[in-house]
């Protein structure tokens, strides 16, 4: 039966000039390249420049992604944001990403979802398209974390970088059939009582401020290889799709220990996962758009592959989606 699926026609990225690698933090505080790498796969990350913002760096992905779609920001009529560093408690970041590609109709709107942030985003998207409530959406995850690090807490300043990435998609008719271009299946999942192992303490109802990031990553580590495998075991298992369907696995790029665990888990050859946290760090919303990004470009993922995204992120919140590239 014929239907309507989101198609991704175009993705950008952005990535901040500067270049902070391993040994730079070493400088900072007591840690090494070595014991990094190790631990997370992380050898460098980037950081935005001062007086460069979260909408900067989403509006340089945006039009990135415009220009591979061959489309103008009047031809989109959806922004939906992820990200957990706003440039302010409100407007919404995307109406500043709408007014700077030039969008003058349709809604922008900030979602908020940590690390999972893009999946959700993407999922909301698929649903405003699937409904006819839009043609064509930008779907963006954008992130300065290093505006809310402790950088004299080890355990956590060397997981994370600044970036985005962008996603332009539009709702296509296909056939119905699990052989279509586009967004195949999404699942969303949350669990709030796991709120005390990755958090930021601060907000404008409890302190009044942006506060830091806090984390114990080893309660994370165990808890995201018992969560992630299960949500893609759902997402496939109601496609009817084996996981050597899979062409590319493109995973939120935390750690590449958990990633390695994941793909292992699931039965996932190496040469399938797609990994760019050794030069990206954990850039939470934007890590996979960047790492799809990253390997559209270079090749690897071609039109008709089947990819598998997910991701895990503070709240808990995760999820999983199966595109048709």
């Amino acid at each position: 039966m014929a239907t309507i699926r989101s198609v991704i026609r175009g993705i950008g990225s952005y990535l901040p000039e500067k270049r902070v690698t391993n040994d730079d933090l070493s400088k900072l505080v007591d840690t090494s390249d070595e014991w990094i790498v190790q631990r997370t796969g992380i050898r460098a990350r980037h950081q935005a420049a001062e007086g460069e913002f979260t909408s900067d760096l989403a509006t340089k992905a945006a039009e990135r992604a415009l220009a591979d779609a061959g489309l103008k920001g009047s031809d989109i009529d959806l922004i939906v944001l992820a990200t957990s560093t706003p440039d302010n408690t409100f407007p919404a970041t995307a109406t500043t990403v709408q007014a700077n590609i030039g969008m003058t109709g349709g809604a922008a709107f900030d979602v908020q979802a940590v690390c999972t942030g893009f999946v959700y985003g993407l999922s909301i998207a698929d649903n405003f398209l699937r409904s006819g409530s839009a043609k064509h959406a930008l779907v963006i995850g954008a992130e300065t974390y290093s505006r809310i690090l402790d950088w004299s807490d080890r355990t956590t300043c060397v997981l994370f970088g600044d970036g985005a990435g962008a996603v332009v998609v539009e709702a296509t008719m296909n056939d119905g059939s699990i052989h279509d271009q586009g967004v195949l299946a999404t699942k969303l999942r949350s669990d709030g009582r796991h709120k005390s192992k990755l958090y930021v303490d601060g907000g404008a109802s409890t302190t009044g401020t942006v506060g830091k990031l806090r984390m114990d990553g080893k309660e994370v580590f165990k808890l995201a290889v018992g969560m992630v495998p299960q949500i893609i075991i759902d997402t496939m298992d109601d496609l009817g799709l084996p996981y050597d369907a899979v062409d590319w696995f493109v995973p939120h790029q935390a750690n590449a220990r958990i990633i390695h665990a994941t793909a292992e888990k699931l039965g996932l050859p190496p040469e399938k996962v797609v990994l760019t946290v050794s030069e990206h760090a954990n850039t939470s919303s934007a890590s996979i758009p960047l790492a799809l990004d990253t390997a559209v470009k270079d090749g690897r993922i071609k039109r008709g592959d089947l990819v598998l995204l997910e991701a895990m992120g503070g709240g808990f919140t995760w999820g999983a989606s199966l595109i048709r590239w």
